[in-house]
């Protein structure tokens, strides 16, 4: 007799196996017939030009994360907006709070500058240091250290 962890167990464990007998069953049964087109890293009749690893700017990927971010809790506005007048002061305030919350977290993409599609350049600040003839630096004295007493 299973407890409820036993069937969760063997279910999960069903489907692995499950799994992986059809990635097996499926590259046994597969052509395989390799041409210099279906080789090419477009299949769609375009000549690739230079490298496929090509860098890409790590800007695409954080707009586009910021986009999902945001873009699910606007999705989530939509039932509150329908409901929120039947639960009254505790539902408006909810509401305000996830609004506000997002708010917060859009005024903080703007302000570190992820919403800018380019960023200034940072300039390293330069040590300027002073200039010895070759003469003046063999001449110099070492610091004297304080002792402690």
């Amino acid at each position: 007799m299973l407890t409820e962890f036993g069937k969760i167990f063997v279910f999960l464990l069903v489907a692995v196996i499950f799994v992986i007998a059809l990635v097996i069953v499926a590259w046994l049964i597969r052509p395989s017939r390799p041409t210099k087109e279906k080789l090419m890293t477009y299949e769609c009749g375009e000549n690739p030009e230079g490298s496929p690893w090509v860098k890409f700017n790590i800007r695409f990927y954080v707009v586009a994360l910021i986009f999902l971010i945001f873009d699910v809790e606007v999705v989530l506005l939509i039932p509150w907006a329908l409901v929120y007048r039947q639960f009254g002061l505790g539902g408006f305030m909810v509401g305000a709070i996830f609004l506000i919350m997002l708010g917060l977290g859009m005024a903080y993409e703007w302000r570190k500058g992820d919403l800018e599609w380019e960023r200034a350049k940072i300039i390293p600040p330069v040590i300027k240091r002073p200039v010895f003839s070759s003469k003046e630096t063999r001449e110099a004295e070492p610091v004297k250290s304080k002792q402690l007493v």
